[in-house]
């Protein structure tokens, strides 16, 4: 794995030399744009909208617009508005993990200490775990201040990025239905339904069928084979009768078809 950051765990006074490594990677395929003529790869160039001309990136500059004009920021104007840098992972505060809402979750990143923070990531770690709790903490990556959560997911500590408040938009705008509008006798046969597909969760059963099936043509399609089309699942209607879906959502043939 690469290192795509190195600095410190602020603990109080304690200081822990560490390294980060981003934790996940795109399960999608990396396909290219061509042309469909000649399959010519396409590129992508830099137009002005008025004059359908290419612009050199020595002339372009970055603006905000306000009302109808725009204000021109420098290099010199970022600089003042950067955020500090910091090679500190600077723990906060210490809470539940359930206080925060999972909306709030974005990126998580691998947590490796250097030689000399073993024995204190060590203790963060099982601190963490025996406290039952995680680190609220913020820190600056590629120039930018983020917010962060430290969780110990087995002998690591992850890093998962989380949003600031602001970054979150408000569903009061939503066009949504009321609590009023659920009866009864609906809500237990949700509920039933809910206990009948209660499992213990394993993320390992779950795949991405999309991007191995796509993969799975193109290699068809390279060795001149003919795929078959699979049949379309079908469109999700208006709820006519919900009291009568539930109920043949919990017969024995059509759970077993979910499954």
């Amino acid at each position: 794995m690469k290192t795509i950051w190195t600095g410190a765990i602020g603990f109080g006074l304690v200081n822990i030399p560490v390294k980060l490594f981003s934790a996940t990677h795109e399960s999608r395929l990396d396909l290219d744009m061509l042309d469909k003529k000649d399959h010519s790869n396409i590129k992508f160039q830099r137009v002005n909208a008025k004059t359908g001309k290419e612009v050199a990136w020595d002339n372009i500059v970055k603006g905000y617009k306000i009302e109808d004009d725009y204000v021109i920021l420098d290099e010199k104007d970022f600089e003042k508005a950067n955020a500090k840098k910091t090679k500190t992972i600077e723990i906060l505060q210490f809470v539940q993990e359930d206080e925060i809402d999972s909306v709030y979750f974005e990126t998580p990143y691998y947590i490796q200490p250097d030689k000399s923070g073993t024995r204190a990531y060590a203790l963060l770690r099982e601190a963490l775990i025996k406290s039952k709790k995680v680190a609220v903490a913020n820190y600056v990556l590629r120039n930018k201040e983020a917010l962060a959560i430290l969780k110990p997911v087995g002998n690591v500590i992850v890093l998962n990025k989380i949003r600031f408040q602001e970054e979150i938009l408000d569903a009061d705008a939503l066009d949504l239905p009321a609590k009023s509008a659920i009866k009864e006798g609906e809500m237990k046969m949700a509920l039933s339904l809910i206990d009948q597909l209660t499992e213990t969760f394993d993320i390992s059963k779950y795949k991405d069928t999309y991007t191995s099936e796509l993969l799975k043509l193109i290699k068809a399609k390279a060795k001149g084979t003919v795929v078959k089309t699979k049949s379309a699942a079908s469109k999700p209607t208006a709820t006519k009768d919900l009291m009568a879906q539930l109920k043949a959502s919990l017969q024995p043939t059509k759970r077993a078809a979910a499954r």
